[in-house]
């Protein structure tokens, strides 16, 4: 594969200043760049061949699941989500999220996993068996890594899609629920017709708030979760959830929404807006360590066996893989993907 040169000035952002200088460099054979359920999984995989490994998160051990309703349920069965052989034990059908995230820390406890939680990446310089990745702290203090292989496993719920209309920055809009006390008797408008958004608009109409729902296309999509399906299309049918289908929000103010519907322009009262349209990976940083994307869904190209990308030395793992199409890729497939770096680690760290 062709590669363009990780540049040694080439920055995943503008290099804030930081408080306290890094204190000399940390050598490890493999840096994951995320710890996700897939970044776990790497990292195990990794350390059983004998690597020594690093993992790097901007925040904690499994943050995305930490950041998801506390009452949430996973739709998957617990032995889906396992990663390094571990089992995942509960005494329901569906884990929640409280017991995942007890799960992945004891995982990362047995294998007495190396994790730099809360320190964002800002640079990644060198080239293959000779990279240097810079991070800095919640305390603004930078620290420098020096790694022969890097894995990338940053998912992407940290990134909404944005739906850039005017208003989409004020304090009343949220682009993640968690949830609905807070919103009681208030008029909430979610917008989306996906899972979270009708979980959402669920919960917050059963806790008083008057929910509205948007969506650009005609109707609520196929794939939520089968057992919230008829709740929530129940709910429009009686009219208790109001739904406009083929609209548009056209703009926030901070007591009013504007929607463009097929029958023309409306305004409605406001008080707080779920914009619940989705999220994408951290594009960016992966062309800023010289990572091509491909095509419309900007796939990141690889090795589909080894999952190396175009940059020798840089795996790419987890949702990263998808591109924009994130619905692909799950905790249930991607936990796999450490595996198959791990036989192509084993051969090259070696040589």
């Amino acid at each position: 594969m062709g590669r363009p040169a990780v540049k040694e000035k080439q920055v995943v952002a503008s290099l804030p200043r930081v408080k306290r200088k890094r204190d000399g460099s940390s050598k490890t054979d493999v840096l994951v760049i995320g710890a996700g359920p897939t970044g776990l999984a790497c990292a195990i995989e990794a350390q059983k061949i004998g690597a020594s490994v690093t993992v790097v998160d901007k925040g904690c051990v499994v943050n995305s699941i930490f950041h998801y309703p506390p009452n949430m349920l996973f739709f998957t069965t617990p032995e889906l989500l396992e990663i390094g052989h571990i089992p995942f034990t509960t005494p329901h059908q569906k884990p929640t999220r409280e017991e995942a995230l007890e799960y992945y820390r004891k995982v990362a406890q047995h294998y007495k996993l190396k994790v730099r939680q809360y320190e964002k990446v800002i640079n990644v310089t060198g080239e293959d068996n000779d990279f240097r990745v810079m991070t800095i702290d919640q305390h603004e203090a930078a620290h420098e890594y020096k790694a022969r292989k890097i894995i990338l496993s940053t998912g992407y719920y940290d990134l909404p899609n944005m739906m850039g209309v005017p208003g989409e920055d004020l304090p009343k809009v949220f682009h993640y629920y968690k949830e609905p006390h807070p919103f009681y008797d208030t008029d909430v408008l979610v917008i989306g017709a996906k899972n979270s958004a009708a979980i959402a608009a669920l919960a917050l109409w059963r806790r008083g708030a008057r929910v509205t729902m948007v969506h650009r296309g005609p109707e609520l999509h196929k794939n939520i979760k089968y057992w919230i399906l008829p709740d929530i299309q129940n709910r429009i049918k009686s009219g208790e959830i109001p739904a406009y289908f083929y609209t548009s929000v056209q703009e926030i103010t901070p007591d009013t929404v504007v929607l463009e519907t097929p029958e023309g322009r409306i305004e409605l009262k406001n008080d707080f807006v779920f914009a619940l349209t989705g999220y994408h990976p951290d594009f960016d940083f992966l062309r800023s360590v010289g990572v091509e994307l491909l095509g419309e869904d900007k796939r990141p190209a690889c090795d589909p066996l080894t999952l190396e990308s175009n940059v020798p030395g840089v795996y790419v793992a987890g949702v990263l893989l998808a591109g924009s199409r994130t619905n692909e890729i799950f905790i249930e497939n991607g936990r796999f993907h450490g595996g198959h770096i791990a036989q192509d680690l084993k051969k090259k760290l070696n040589q």
